[in-house]
This record gives structure tokens, C-alpha cells and sequence, in this order.
């Protein structure tokens, strides 16, 4: 567990609820909280008996159960006293995570012989609890995201990133938002890797010199790509009910509130905004691989084409000269040149000059032309 008391522009760090963190909140700041899953859930009681000290509320059970659940997909609730937000995050995860670890059942992982990027995205929720002074965050064992924004909160209370012009999160709810923001970039920095392995597949499925026999793995594919478009459906649903929620607080009394709860509003909208490039990028991938298999049938279907119309120039040409043949193989005692000299060689010219002018009328009409690769 990590708690951090951020105030007059400064940062300070502990690891424990013990005084004087739960005895009293700053009087011109405000608490984060950051624990993992388990340790939630082993702690549950001193975390209650924090926030009943501190803030004078405690969690809803409802709502515990709601951190607690690995499944959950992302929501957002509140009560009278503080919000809740659970919002899925898209990192890339490690390759050996468990299925109840990365938020996944078991059903819906894909297979092994998927794209490894898809296979290491995990889709664990996280989440929050913001009260006037406190922000309460529940994450996975191995979030990234936690350690590394702790990390830059600590680094912007430092003189030298004051002097760069670096800003602290005003409060909790700002908090929030910086952090949720952060984890939808972790997946827009994915795109890259993933949409080189799926135009890697789309290669090998429009190339005709290749068989492309790995079905099962595009096909889990495509279905991971879908349950990350419902993943960021729900995220999106999640924030754009938070910026509803938030058009219903009570108005600011001060131009310095009044001026924070703009900003607020700005960072969830600009939080919407990269949570809908998302949603547009796995879109795009899911409709790319869609339209590759098509392809790959249209491609398949016109080689298909073309081998059956050479084919049948070929049976066309060869037709009358089995006629001609088949003429002359006739059991009859009297044909025509059979008992010459040069009746073979009569025979053997006209069904030449047959040949060669079937070919010259096909060629004319484009027959036995090969279309451009």
C-alpha cells in the first residue's frame, strides 16, 4: 500500500495507516490511497476505519464488492458522499499472466496460436472511490500504472519540475483523471506492435504464392479484437456518465473553484476523446482483418477463375482436333487419305493449322491472357 499526502505543492509518501495519516486530512490537500486487490481485501476493516476517521463515511459494501470483483466491466456509480469509477485498463501485460489475474475468463482468452500482443493485453479493472479529500484506487498486483504516475507525482513536487512549470493534480477527482488518462495511453502505444502483426497476417492471406492454413488463430483473433471493442464501449460509457455526473455538481463559489471544476470537465472530455481513438484504432484493426479474409476469398475465388478459363481454352483447342482423330480411327474400310502416302501428313497439317488458329481467335479475344499480379 502506498499513500501519498499531496499539499501546498508537495508530496509525502508512507506506506502504513497509522498517525498521523488517519487521524486527520491536510487542510489545504488531500490523500491518495493506492493499494492493490489484495491487499483491499485483506485490509478491508483499517481501510473502513480510515475513511470513517478521516472523512466521517465509509464504502458502500456494494461498492467493495465492486473493487474487489475481477470481472466487473468498467461503471460508474456515486452516492451523496463520494464516486465511484471502475475502469478496465488495456496494458500489456506478461504472457504467463493467470486468466483471474488479467480480468479474463477463461472462455475468452485467446488461443495460443493468436498474435502475442493480443495474448499479453491485460484487461484488469481498476478502481476508484473520490471523496472530497481522498482518492481511493483498488489496482492489480503488477499495475504499471500506479507505480509509474507515483513516480511523476513525486517528480512534479520537485523544485526543478515547479520551475519547468510542472502542476500537481488539484484534487482528487483531478487525480482521477490524470490516471485513467494514462492508462488509455499505455494502449495507444501498443498500436504500433499490434497493428504490425496483424498486417503481417493480412500479408501472408493476400500473397497467392503462400497457403495461409492458420484459421483458428485468426478467427481467436478477431474475437479478442471484438471483446476489446465491448471493453472500450464500457470505458467510454463509464467516462461520459462521469462528465454527466459532474455537470450536477453544485456551482463553484469561487472563481478559483469555478476555474478548477473547468478543468475538470476539459480533462474528462479530453480523456473521452483518447478513450474514442481507441474504440476507432480497435475498429479499424477489426475491420482491416475482416476485410483481408475477404479479400483473400475474392483473391482465391479469381485464381479459381482463371485456372478453370485456361482449362476450357485448352478443351476448346484440343476438341476439334479429337474429332479429327476420332475420324480417322473409325472402323471403316474406306476413308478418305487412309491408303495415301501423305494422308498422314494431310491430317497432321490440318489439325495444326486447327490448333494454331484456335489460339490466334482466343488470343484476340483475351482468353489466355494472365491477369497482372
Amino acid at each position: 500500500m502506498r499513500i501519498f499526502t499531496i499539499k501546498d505543492g508537495s508530496v509525502a509518501e508512507t506506506d502504513r495507516l497509522t498517525p498521523p495519516v488517519s487521524e486527520h486530512l491536510p487542510e489545504h490537500g488531500y490523500l491518495w490511497i493506492a493499494c492493490t486487490r489484495p491487499e483491499f481485501a485483506l485490509m478491508q476493516a483499517q481501510i473502513q476505519a480510515a475513511l470513517q476517521s478521516l472523512c466521517g463515511m465509509q464504502l458502500v459494501d456494494l461498492h467493495i464488492s465492486d473493487l474487489l470483483n475481477q470481472q466487473l466491466p468498467s461503471r460508474y456509480d456515486y452516492t451523496s458522499q463520494y464516486d465511484l469509477l471502475v475502469f478496465r485498463r488495456l496494458a500489456a501485460g506478461s504472457a504467463q499472466t493467470h486468466p483471474a489475474e488479467a480480468g479474463l475468463p477463461l472462455s475468452r482468452l485467446p488461443a495460443r496460436g493468436g498474435p502475442p500482443i493480443l495474448r499479453r493485453i491485460d484487461t484488469s479493472p481498476v478502481g476508484f472511490a473520490v471523496f472530497d479529500q481522498i482518492l481511493l484506487t483498488v489496482h492489480p498486483t503488477d499495475c504499471a500504472v500506479r507505480d509509474a504516475y507515483a513516480a511523476k507525482l513525486l517528480n512534479s513536487a520537485s523544485a526543478e519540475s515547479h520551475a519547468a512549470g510542472a502542476r500537481l493534480p488539484s484534487g482528487p477527482a483531478d487525480l482521477m483523471l490524470r490516471i485513467v488518462n494514462q492508462m488509455v495511453d499505455g494502449y495507444l502505444e501498443l498500436r504500433r506492435e499490434l497493428s504490425h502483426q496483424l498486417e503481417h497476417w493480412q500479408t501472408e492471406l493476400l500473397n497467392p504464392r503462400t497457403r495461409f492454413n492458420n484459421w483458428a488463430s485468426l478467427l481467436e483473433a478477431r474475437l479478442s479484437l471484438h471483446h476489446l471493442d465491448e471493453i472500450c464501449e464500457d470505458q467510454h460509457a463509464a467516462v461520459q456518465d462521469w462528465i454527466e455526473a459532474l455537470k450536477t455538481w453544485p456551482d463553484a463559489s469561487t472563481p478559483a473553484s469555478q476555474r478548477e471544476r473547468d478543468l475538470l470537465q476539459v480533462r474528462s472530455r479530453d480523456v473521452l476523446e483518447h478513450i474514442e481513438r481507441v474504440v476507432h484504432h480497435v475498429r479499424r484493426l477489426e475491420q482491416s482483418a475482416e476485410t483481408a479474409v475477404q479479400m483473400h476469398f475474392n483473391a482465391q475465388s479469381h485464381r479459381t477463375n482463371e485456372i478453370m478459363r485456361t482449362l476450357t481454352v485448352l478443351t476448346a483447342i484440343f476438341l476439334p482436333l479429337n474429332l479429327i482423330a476420332g475420324i480417322f480411327g473409325m472402323n471403316f474400310e474406306f476413308i478418305p487419305f487412309l491408303h495415301q502416302s501423305n494422308g498422314f501428313w494431310f491430317a497432321m497439317g490440318a489439325m495444326l493449322l486447327i490448333a494454331v488458329t484456335l489460339v490466334l481467335i482466343f488470343s484476340r479475344k483475351r482468353y489466355l491472357e494472365r491477369s497482372a499480379r
